[in-house]
């Protein structure tokens, strides 16, 4: 619900709210122009000693008017004729035409009414409503995304045209709302549809039936600073009925022409005050800078609204439509996805289908969304959930594991499927950690955990028959796999190593594919990448992608991967028997919890055998110099010593600091692990001074290195997982 009413008010009204939003951009501008181009009175000026300056310039005179910029304004009748001037307070003289900028007129036209009158004021208010209503499910959602109000900044992952759809939000929301709130409640005013709460005057005196006083004697005015007037109306010398009026920040009061007693006042109401702090929130009369403040973050609506709609026509390609969604209070079975590229939805599709057509009512949302109070008629909770990077929640499912902690625990019964890699470390890590969770919090669970490797169907239909035997009902999941768009590449050129120790490895250097402008912006081709995203691989003959970490970063003008032969390897064998200008089919995988990050910060990089592919990548990345340490396991210098000319032409160069290597085939054989504790004391030193640790490579290895660092690391009261924890310890192990 949050989502829709999100999405329908910026699509529908998306070219009015830009509208609205530029041309109050534009107005901000003016009150910070005129308060830069304002006379300021001399200190301590008082009222009395402004309006006889004025009335020796202009004899005439019968109103002066203060605007809340401090510019004074004098307004006369001269012969029948109006006279208008805006005055210089140090002499009373006119120095400038008072009349309005036609520029800004123009700009408060098309901004108040689209120059349609009142019919106009009332589109203009339905704008201003779709964009409260834009800030404050937009304020939801950013919450959700990041995983809870207390993570409102929290670091995104995601395409390009997402984050900066996100990150101008977080920023711009809270000005959003006060101007949308603003607007509607001046566009009330304007149709008289809030209560009317003057306060009625105090009659103090009478009027005295004599005229003639001098302003200069007149205590009132005497005694009211320039600073604190808003307008000041002269009487009618030949009317002895007519008074000084002289309004302030306060309120109004009436004063006898003829003896200058105070004859009335009527001070403001509490509401009054309220609209005039509303007036000067939306105009920025009289706070320039916070106008100035809310038009840049005006400026960013437009720019919201064009990834909005990137966001919104990505997301109809990525996400599969689920027919016969019901709402959550209906539904009988609830299916929430946590997902961060979209595959694990197509798995979802695929159950809401099945459940339906045998009759279940199921509403499926994202795993972030979990709310068991609206879940009104729920018997059981399915969970379907991929984990990103090192065991933590995708996208679609932050904040989950504190909702689900906080909640009361529902009668539904519970049953949590895993969607990863079994060739990865954290498989199914955040999926396991739901299930013990849930489980520990008193969860019926409807069917044991279990988990689908490689989006493999067959893992699918098998857990598929569990849940069916659960229900008592035949559950047949046929699902097919949506596989990932992909690019095709072109190879560059190759450099061979490894035939001396049996263990044939490739550089491979690929073209970089044309990009169009709009799969830039939405973050979909292999247009933008880093070193340590992944390139996914679909080789001939099968459905599941192999992925390969980068050594390149788009900046270096070309896609780069180091591949090892697999023994019965399908996508390894079809890579290493390209030669120059063969092409393969691929696609990108942002991989962001495994990028060197933009802060001077040390860098610990540690890889083996072809786990130096990325590593390279951040070192010939790393024109800023920043301090970078390579620990290197090879098996033989001679065979396998990738990038050796590089590594040492970048050592020269400053990229990096130090390179240390362990050969494991030589006459003294040692392993990476080896090299850590030979390095002890600099590693621990680089460690407390804020060094980040980044380990790329097989499973075994990584495991001896986090041993080894564990003891390197213990006499500064470190573990390895407390580094993980504050991201200064990252691996991609396969």
């Amino acid at each position: 619900m949050i989502r829709l009413l999100h999405r329908w008010p910026g699509l529908l009204a998306l070219a009015l709210v830009t509208v609205l939003a530029l041309s109050g951009a534009a107005l901000s501008v003016f009150p910070a122009a005129e308060r830069l181009g304002v006379t300021q009175p001399e200190a301590g000026l008082s009222v009395a000693d402004l309006a006889q300056r004025v009335q020796s310039a202009i004899p005439a005179v019968e109103q002066i008017v203060r605007a809340p910029s401090g510019q004074i304004t004098a307004y006369w009748f001269d012969g029948g004729t109006p006279g208008s001037a805006v005055i210089d307070p140090s002499t009373g003289q006119g120095i400038g035409s008072a009349d309005p900028n036609q520029a800004e007129r123009w700009l408060i036209n098309l901004h108040r009414a689209l120059f349609l009158g009142d019919g106009g004021r009332i589109v203009t208010a339905a704008g201003a409503l779709a964009m409260l209503l834009l800030a404050l499910s937009g304020m939801m959602l950013v919450a959700r995304r990041a995983g809870g109000w207390r993570r409102w900044f929290t670091r995104l992952r995601g395409p390009f045209a997402g984050r900066l759809h996100v990150e101008i939000a977080r920023v711009a929301v809270m000005g959003l709302l006060v101007s949308s709130a603003t607007a509607l409640w001046m566009t009330a005013s304007t149709f008289d549809l809030l209560p009317d709460s003057a306060v009625p005057p105090t009659t103090l005196a009478e009027p005295s039936g004599k005229t003639g006083i001098a302003v200069k004697a007149i205590g009132q005015l005497q005694q009211t600073p320039v600073s604190a007037l808003r307008e000041l109306s002269f009487p009618y010398a030949d009317d002895a009925s007519d008074v000084f009026t002289l309004t302030t920040e306060t309120g109004t009061a009436t004063l006898d022409q003829g003896t200058g007693v105070q004859l009335s006042w009527a001070g403001l109401s509490m509401w009054q005050r309220v609209s005039a702090t509303i007036y000067m929130l939306h105009t920025g009369q009289g706070a320039a800078a916070l106008g100035l403040l809310l038009g840049l973050m005006a400026l960013g609506v437009p720019v919201m609204g064009g990834t909005g709609v990137m966001l919104w026509l990505a997301g109809r390609h990525a996400r599969p439509k689920i027919k016969g969604n019901v709402t959550p209070a209906q539904a009988e079975t609830i299916l929430l996805v946590g997902s961060e590229s979209g595959s694990t939805w197509g798995f979802a599709a695929t159950l809401h289908a099945a459940l339906t057509a045998a009759g279940q009512t199921v509403h499926a949302a994202p795993l972030s969304s979990f709310d068991p109070v609206r879940y009104a008629k729920a018997q059981r909770i399915l969970i379907m959930t991929a984990t990103y990077g090192d065991g933590d929640a995708p996208t679609s499912a932050k904040g989950f594991l504190e909702r689900l902690s906080q909640a009361d625990v529902p009668a539904a019964s519970l049953a949590v499927l895993g969607f990863g890699d079994r060739s990865f470390p954290a498989f199914c890590a955040f999926a396991k950690t739901i299930a013990a969770e849930a489980e520990a919090k008193g969860y019926i669970m409807l069917i044991p955990f279990d988990t689908v490797d490689r989006q493999s169907p067959q893992d699918f239909a098998r857990w598929g028959q569990a849940l069916g035997a659960a229900l008592d009902m035949p559950l047949r999941l046929a699902h097919q796999p949506i596989l990932p768009e992909t690019q095709r590449l072109s190879l560059l050129s190759r450099r061979d190593y490894g035939t001396e120790v049996q263990a044939p490895t490739s550089i491979l250097r690929f073209a970089v594919p044309n990009a169009t402008l709009w799969q830039r912006l939405i973050g979909r081709g292999i247009s933008r990448f880093q070193a340590g995203d992944l390139l996914g691989i679909l080789p001939q003959g099968a459905d599941v992608p192999r992925f390969y970490s980068l050594a390149s970063a788009s900046r270096d003008g070309f896609v780069e991967i180091v591949v090892r032969k697999q023994a019965g390897g399908l996508c390894s064998g079809q890579l290493l028997a390209l030669e120059p200008g063969d092409t393969t089919r691929a696609f990108l995988r942002r991989n962001p919890n495994f990028h060197a990050g933009r802060d001077r910060a040390p860098l610990i990089l540690i890889g083996a055998g072809t786990g130096v592919g990325p590593l390279a990548g951040i070192i010939r990345d790393n024109r800023r110099l920043r301090p970078i340490h390579l620990f290197f396991g090879i098996r033989h210098p001679d065979s396998d010593f990738l990038y050796g000319a590089e590594l040492a032409a970048w050592q020269a160069k400053g990229r990096l600091a130090s390179l240390i290597t362990a050969v494991s085939r030589g006459s003294k054989p040692q392993y990476v692990q080896d090299s850590l504790r030979g390095e002890a004391a600099q590693i621990a030193n680089l460690i407390r001074d804020g060094a980040r640790v980044m380990v790329c490579g097989g499973r075994e290895m990584a495991v001896g290195v986090a041993d080894a660092l564990a003891e390197i690391i213990a006499p500064l009261g470190l573990t390895p997982a407390a580094l993980k924890a504050e991201g200064r310890y990252v691996e991609d192990v396969y």
